[in-house]
Parts: C-alpha cells; sequence; structure tokens
C-alpha cells in the first residue's frame, strides 16, 4: 500500500502501540490517539510466548526486554493441597529451540514503556494524549475518528485497539454486553525479600483446586513475585483493574491450600489487594467496515487461562502491517487481516474458557483424570507457539 496513507489508531494499549511501531518502522504515517494525559500502564505480570516475541524483536527490542524479563523454566500444574504436579510444560531452552525464540515473564508496565520508547522513537509526534474516541464516519474517500471533544481525525484506515469496552467495536457490530463468568481475579505482587530464601524456582505454578485457581510467577528479573487467582464469587461485579478489595477476603477465600500459597498471601501488601470480575464475551467474525477495523481485546477480549490476551494482540499488529503492506486496497487489506486472525483468536477465546473449567474441578481424582485426558504441552506446541505471525502464509 502507498506509505502516505494515513493510518489513525485508537487506543494507546499494548496492542495499539505494537501496531504503531510495526506500521512506523514500514515507514506509513501513523497517528495514535489516547484516552489517558499520560502514556502509561497498570495491571502486574504478562506471559510473552515466542509468537509474540518474534514480533518484538523484530521491532528491535530484544535486548531491552531482556533486560526486564524472566525466562521460566517451566509450567507446573499443581494440585491445590499437596502440591502434586498434574502436568508440566517445559519452557526456557526448550521453548526457545523449539519456536525459535524465548518465553518472557514481564511486567504490564514495562513491555507498555518498552513499546511507547520505541513509538515515540520513530516519530516523537505519532502519539495525541488526552482523545477519547467515541466512534467513527468513513465514506468512499476517507474515514475520521470522532472524539469526545467534538474534533474530528481524518485518514484513510482506522485502527480500533480501544480495548474491551471499545466505541469502535460497538459501532461495526453493535454493542455486545458482556457475560459475567461468575468468576473474579485477585491481584497483587510481592517483592521477593519479603519471601523466605530460595523460595520459588523460576517457574509458572498453576495451583488448581475447587471452584478456584492461582497462578504464581517472577517478574522484573526475578525481584518481584506476581500473583493472580481467579475465584468463583458471583457478587463482585467490577470490571476495573483498579479497585482494591479487602485482604482478609483474599485469605479466607484460600483457607486450606498449599503452605506456599498461605506464605504468598501472607506477604501480599494488606492495601494493595485487587480485585475485578471476569466477563467473557463469545467470539465475533465481522470486525471491519471497508476503512475501519478492530484488533486486540477491542475485537477478541478472552479469559487469562492460557495467558494470551497480549499475545493475540501483538500477533494482530504483525498481521495488520502485512496485510496493509500486502493490497493497495484498504477494505481488501483489513479483510486480508480478518480473515487470517478471526479462527485463531476464536480458538482461543473458546479454549481459555475450557481451561477455566478445568482449573476448577471438584478433588484429586477429578483434576488427574481431566489432565490426563489433555496433553497441553503437546498441543500448545503444535497450534499456539508455533505460530509466527510474520511468516505464516495469508490467505
Amino acid at each position: 500500500m502507498d506509505k502516505s496513507k494515513k493510518i489513525i489508531i485508537a487506543g494507546a494499549g499494548i496492542g495499539g502501540l505494537a501496531a504503531a511501531a510495526c506500521l512506523l518502522q514500514e515507514g506509513y504515517h501513523v497517528r495514535v490517539y489516547e484516552q489517558a494525559p499520560e502514556l502509561g500502564e497498570i495491571g502486574a505480570g504478562i506471559q510473552c510466548s515466542a509468537n509474540a516475541v518474534k514480533v518484538l524483536h523484530h521491532l528491535g527490542l530484544a535486548d531491552r526486554l531482556a533486560e526486564v524479563s524472566v525466562k521460566p523454566k517451566s509450567f507446573e500444574f499443581r494440585l491445590y493441597d499437596t502440591g502434586e504436579v498434574l502436568h508440566k510444560v517445559p519452557l526456557a531452552e526448550t521453548h526457545e529451540k523449539n519456536h525459535g525464540a524465548p518465553y518472557y515473564h514481564i511486567h504490564r508496565s514495562d513491555i507498555h514503556k518498552i513499546l511507547a520508547d520505541r513509538v515515540l522513537e520513530l516519530d516523537p509526534d505519532s502519539v495525541v494524549l488526552n482523545s477519547t474516541a467515541i466512534g467513527f464516519e468513513e465514506d468512499n474517500n476517507s474515514v475520521s475518528l470522532k472524539l469526545s471533544d467534538g474534533s474530528k481525525i481524518i485518514g484513510d484506515i482506522l485502527v480500533g485497539a480501544d480495548g474491551i469496552k471499545s466505541a469502535i467495536r460497538d459501532q461495526i457490530i453493535g454493542e455486545t454486553p458482556p457475560d459475567f463468568t461468575g468468576q473474579v481475579a485477585w491481584r497483587a505482587t510481592v517483592p521477593v525479600e519479603k519471601l523466605p530464601k530460595e523460595f520459588m524456582d523460576k517457574i509458572v505454578a498453576i495451583w488448581c483446586g475447587p471452584k478456584k485457581h492461582a497462578v504464581v510467577y517472577y517478574l522484573r528479573s526475578g525481584k518481584v513475585l506476581n500473583f493472580v487467582a481467579c475465584v468463583e464469587n458471583a457478587t463482585w461485579k467490577d470490571e476495573s483493574w483498579t479497585v482494591k478489595a479487602d485482604w482478609q477476603e483474599l485469605k479466607d477465600d484460600f483457607v486450606g491450600w498449599n503452605d506456599e500459597i498461605q506464605i504468598i498471601i501472607d506477604n501480599i501488601d494488606k492495601d494493595q489487594c485487587y480485585r475485578w470480575a471476569m466477563n467473557n464475551r463469545k467470539p465475533i467474525y465481522n470486525w471491519r467496515t471497508d476503512k475501519a477495523v478492530v484488533m486486540g481485546d477491542a475485537a477478541h477480549p478472552t479469559l487469562p487461562y492460557m495467558a494470551s490476551g497480549a499475545v493475540m494482540a501483538i500477533e494482530d499488529a504483525a498481521v495488520l502491517m502485512r496485510s496493509i503492506n500486502a493490497s493497495d486496497d484498504v477494505a481488501e487489506a483489513l479483510d486480508m487481516f480478518q480473515r487470517n486472525r478471526v479462527d485463531r483468536t476464536a480458538r482461543i477465546v473458546t479454549e481459555s474458557t475450557e481451561h477455566g473449567d478445568l482449573y476448577h474441578l471438584s478433588n484429586r481424582q477429578e483434576f488427574e483424570e481431566g489432565f490426563g485426558k489433555k496433553n497441553i504441552a503437546k498441543e500448545r506446541g503444535e497450534w499456539l507457539y508455533s505460530y509466527d505471525p510474520l511468516a505464516v502464509p495469508l490467505i
């Protein structure tokens, strides 16, 4: 496509910035409109498998990522009380050898800053803050992003990377109300100096128990332990990641669980416990108009049970860039992006939901049978981690 085409991106989250960096690096004119007054990200840890890391390396970010991340040795799925290992997925050197790039744990704010810095290196004027997207207009010649202050930004392509409450998505397909799962997620981090020495190896420990599970891994070069726990709770409906909740309720949720979980919870700052409602949305298969398209959480929000939400957004960024490169017709480019992404992301959404059920079975026998029927290591290696968004043939 003609590199003078003006590409507008609504939203400067991980997906929007990854798309901006990919497109700017190709030489396109890109402007990112972000509602926040400054660039930044909240939350805690995310996991980045080789399929996303390849894109980050393509952007020249390998050294920066290595400085702030952790390479875990493996996934270990453990029984909630005894710690019995139900299933293991090798990572570290095995993952890199099999899939061509490392598997990283990284703090959400760190990867966001790395991407933001890269975008601003490519074009210091490419991000516009205090700009809330409320919708768009398009005609045969252009598309206009409508902002809440009444202004309109005119361009050739609009990319809605405006998250789970996307105004761009709502206009393309209509409002899609969330389906509350009946589960909530707790989030906290613990500085390692507060924990016993050599408390846990550098792995991802996924503790599975009746109606709840907990995921534990290191961040920031091993200086911080990340703790996320999903609990069945029909009373908490707030979807915000920034709402604090009572530490004692967290403690009560995990009575009877393994001593490792108790040690982590006991060392969490009691004023730094966050909880949010887990909402699910069924996959959609129409992401675009002739000149506007959605990506990331705006297109395929997913439960976090396969650690692939941010990964899918980063994959989207690379395939979007390749699709725009491949066609001089905007509508065809956006259709190419959509048809190459809808089935894969729908599978992630569907299987993430199924994994949530697997992690919340009732007793040891059910867990051993459930994990016995699934070879997670083999399945993820065959179709999830092996995907290369920079090289996969586009149809």
